[in-house]
């Protein structure tokens, strides 16, 4: 992987019409796909960090019930939901990007909330009250930006109008509530499932 590959990321959140035309035509998909987990996985390392590390006036999160493969869980978890919904429904709607190419967009617009947020991990500790409204500031500024990247890719990757694009975003945050919904009460139903094996496993040893 040569340097210019790498710094390709940087490129695209300032440049990303360009940049995200590049990844779909003329970069290695293998190459973006390398760098994408490398993303993720810095997004989840921030996450991770942000929640025991993060000054004590911005920091709500308690040590005692801190959970880092949960963090890494909330990281994962709505990235693979956001690409598996909008693969389905653009693929309905005559959208030309591939699952890979969707994951790998997905995971390049993320990158000004490691960008941004990192560096912020070890400024909270050393603000005041009053300079806590900047840290609020650029949180909501890399989410900004990183949705702006994230509408900016998907209308690329599937060669989209703008309308379009905004009609395909809403619709594949429904579905993923809708996903969202079936698994958790997947999860419930296997739940009373164990329970209720359990329970009926308990009275024959009882009675036995």
């Amino acid at each position: 992987m040569n340097r210019e590959a790498l710094q390709h990321p940087l490129y695209v959140i300032v440049h990303p019409f360009n940049g995200y035309w590049d990844l779909k035509y003329e970069r290695s998909q293998k190459t973006s796909l390398m760098l994408s987990f490398g993303i993720l996985f810095m997004l989840i390392l921030t996450n991770v960090l942000g929640s025991q590390y993060s000054g004590f006036l911005v920091n709500h999160s308690d040590p005692k019930y801190l959970n880092s493969l949960m963090e890494a869980v909330y990281v994962l978890v709505p990235v693979l939901f956001w690409c598996v919904a909008n693969w389905s429904l653009t693929t309905l709607m005559d959208g030309e990007g591939k699952f890979v190419e969707i994951f790998i967009t997905t995971c390049f617009s993320l990158l000004p909330m490691v960008l941004i947020n990192f560096p912020w991990i070890w400024i909270s500790n050393y603000i005041s009250a009053q300079e806590s409204s900047f840290y609020y500031f650029f949180k909501n500024f890399a989410v900004i930006w990183s949705g702006l990247l994230l509408f900016v890719g998907i209308m690329t990757v599937h060669q989209f109008s703008p309308s379009k694009t905004v009609g395909t975003i809403l619709l594949t945050v429904l579905a993923m509530a809708f996903m969202a919904f079936l698994t958790l009460l997947f999860f419930s139903l296997v739940q009373q499932m164990i329970v209720f094996i359990s329970t009926i496993y308990q009275e024959i040893v009882l009675r036995g």
